[in-house]
């Protein structure tokens, strides 16, 4: 009885590591499906039509938390804000790490604004200047590499058309 106490007791350690790797993978596991899953968008620019993967926020909870948190971001994935109505909007950088561009789109999918390289972190307002509808936000640069340019068409089913 006394040699299989150790013998029982030496797999505890690992059995107390490998609970704690699940609880950890079960964690961002989690956290992974709390995003919501990504749509294609359409954005036509003189450059032609560039294709992304984004998020959509369209309940509050989801806008007021945005991009926040994260560290990066693929290059062709963003995050598509829907307002629901066509109203002037202000967007700020608190608590999110990515320097974004921030495109203001119309009801009818025409761009309204653009706001380059967003500073990380920053609590400064980034207002629409126009009503928008939709806010795009995507990695930095993004905007000047696809040309984008305010009147240019974003495709996606949020849009009336």
């Amino acid at each position: 009885m006394s040699k299989a106490e150790p013998l029982s007791m030496s797999f505890l350690s690992p059995l107390r590591a490998f609970l704690a790797m699940a609880a950890v993978a079960a964690s961002l596991s989690a956290a992974c499906a709390a995003e919501a899953p990504l749509e294609r968008l359409e954005i036509v620019t003189s450059s032609g039509a560039h294709q992304f993967q984004v998020e959509v926020a369209r309940t509050e909870e989801q806008r007021e938390k945005g991009l926040m948190e994260r560290r990066s971001m693929p290059r062709d994935q963003g995050m598509l804000f829907e307002f629901h109505v066509e109203q002037p909007v202000a967007m700020w950088m608190k608590n999110t790490y990515i320097p974004l561009d921030m495109v203001f789109v119309s009801r009818r999918g025409r761009v309204t604004g653009v706001a380059e390289n967003a500073t990380p972190m920053s609590e400064e307002i980034i207002p629409s200047g126009q009503p928008a509808y939709a806010v795009i936000e995507l990695n930095a640069g993004v905007a000047r590499e696809i040309k984008l340019k305010i009147g240019d068409d974003v495709r996606h089913p949020a849009f009336k058309r």
